[in-house]
């Protein structure tokens, strides 16, 4: 899976969000620092909403993929 992040140097800080997933915002000192933190909060995001999407959904329900083309 691809993501998109946009990332910009301010200051001695690099700061830098994910397009397609509000809320997924990291500031780190290092651009190798901001990627993995980006990474690391990208996966915890998708396992909550994963989470939340199943207890909203309840006992009956089943999953399917959905492709943008």
């Amino acid at each position: 899976m691809e993501y998109t992040a946009v990332v910009k140097r301010s200051g001695e800080w690099w700061i830098g969000w994910i397009e397609e997933v509000p809320g997924v915002n990291c500031q780190e000192h290092t651009h190798e620092k901001l990627q993995q933190s980006l990474v690391e909060t990208l996966l915890e995001a998708l396992e909550f909403n994963r989470r939340d999407a199943l207890a909203a959904a309840g006992d009956d329900y089943q999953e399917e993929k959905v492709v943008i083309e």
